[in-house]
């Protein structure tokens, strides 16, 4: 240990002030027992630091975890279908005499007809001309049919009168009565009158051929005129409307109405191949049609069997009830229940797909023990698990993560709102 003036002299070196002051050395000394007593106090506590290190950074390690409950709860399966709404049975209206103009229109889209109402009317006025020209037709033919029949009546005569004097002729022949040339005559006469009657009769045949042609014709101009009215086949609504006054009617165009049978409107649904087989016929559905607020109960009507080779998707037709929002050619959305169940669920993120089956991360006790698992429904990102887990066994969350069997973490509950509780969970 230095003297006491020699420590005294470097302090002073050190503050400026003279080495011989009697002073700085009584006050110098009580001052370095202090500091050497501080040290003496702070090493041990010092050496002491370094061995509580290690479990703190042992317990920094384990990783915190957002873990679910498994809990009990019903669960429907739901399949989701899109598609057109469409009239289940289309009926088109379509003039049944072409070449007339139309006179009037009694009807709109969006009308109610029952079945036989008359929807437009065409003008006649073209056919009531045939008619007359028609009735002409017919009285010409009356006067020849009858012209015929009195042909025939003279020629039946003249047949009778020649074929008795050919007779008579036949009798005397042999004798000198009569000449050769005379009975020849006779004979021809006979001929004659027999040609006259059977031409006397293809006549009349023909004068009545004749009249039932002009019958034809006057019943195909009734058929007509009769068809200028034109009726709707069905009762139901009408779609559309394409027919316009004045405007030549056509069957070759657009038809002029466009009528939904009975007015029953349905889902014209497509379908992905691998869900098709989970629809049935009479499986409840809900409709939300584009652009409305409420939605429609409906119910599957028919599943089709063809799946289309270039979309493969198939098609389903879904029966819906009148309704207001129901438009035809509007987009809907329909969600189809095909099956319901009640058992544990787990989000379905929980659930990590591996080539030898599904597992899930179960937290006990704060260390991971990776399951094997059986799953069921799923439904509104839950999913139901039927074997491998208990009821209040605790998950995590997010399966694929970097946890593995026999990790020690830190498990935080997560609810179904997404808030976090109690990080020291051991279930």
């Amino acid at each position: 240990m230095c003297s006491q003036i020699n420590f005294c002299s470097c302090l002073s070196a050190g503050t400026g002030r003279s080495r011989g002051s009697s002073t700085m050395k009584f006050w110098v000394m009580p001052l370095a027992g202090a500091v050497l007593a501080s040290t003496i106090v702070t090493l041990p506590a010092l050496a002491e630091e370094p061995a509580t290190q290690p479990a703190a950074a042992t317990q920094e390690t384990a990783p915190t975890v957002s873990v679910v409950s498994a809990t009990r709860k019903e669960l429907s399966q739901k399949v989701i279908v899109t598609g057109t709404l469409v009239a289940r049975e289309q009926v088109l209206v379509t003039p049944g005499v072409e070449g007339l103009k139309i006179e009037s229109l009694h009807f709109d889209a969006g009308d109610r007809v029952e079945e036989g109402a008359v929807l437009a009317r065409l003008a006649v006025d073209t056919i009531d001309v045939l008619l007359a020209q028609n009735t002409s037709q017919l009285a010409s033919t009356d006067a020849q049919i009858a012209q015929a029949r009195a042909q025939i009546t003279s020629a039946e005569a003249l047949v009778t009168q020649t074929s008795l004097a050919f007779q008579r002729g036949q009798a005397l022949v042999g004798t000198n009565a009569i000449a050769k040339d005379a009975f020849d005559q006779r004979q021809l006469a006979a001929d004659q009158a027999k040609a006259q009657l059977q031409v006397a009769r293809e006549a009349f045949s023909a004068a009545e051929a004749g009249r039932k042609l002009v019958e034809a014709q006057r019943a195909e101009l009734e058929l007509r005129r009769s068809k200028t009215e034109i009726r709707a086949p069905r009762a139901g609504l009408i779609l559309s409307r394409n027919a316009v006054v004045g405007q030549i009617a056509s069957a070759s165009g657009n038809p002029l109405f466009v009528i939904a049978e009975k007015g029953d409107i349905e889902l014209d649904a497509d379908v992905t191949e691998t869900l098709l087989p989970e629809l049935e016929v009479g499986q409840k559905v809900t409709v939300q049609p584009s652009g409305s607020a409420t939605t429609v109960a409906g119910v599957v009507r028919l599943v089709q069997p063809e799946i289309n080779a270039a979309t493969r998707l198939g098609k389903a037709r879904i029966a819906l009830p009148e309704a207001k929002d129901l438009r035809v050619g509007a987009f809907a959305r329909g969600t189809v229940e095909v099956a319901r169940s009640e058992g544990l669920v787990v989000p379905v993120s929980a659930i990590a797909d591996n080539p030898d089956g599904q597992t899930v991360q179960v937290v006990k006790d704060g260390v991971v023990d990776t399951r094997k698992v059986k799953t069921g429904l799923s439904d509104a990102g839950l999913v139901e698990v039927t074997e491998g887990i208990a009821e209040g066994e605790f998950v995590v969350s997010k399966a694929g993560t970097f946890l593995r069997g026999g990790d020690k973490v830190k498990p935080q509950v997560v609810t179904d709102a997404g808030t976090k509780t109690g990080a020291g969970v051991k279930g």
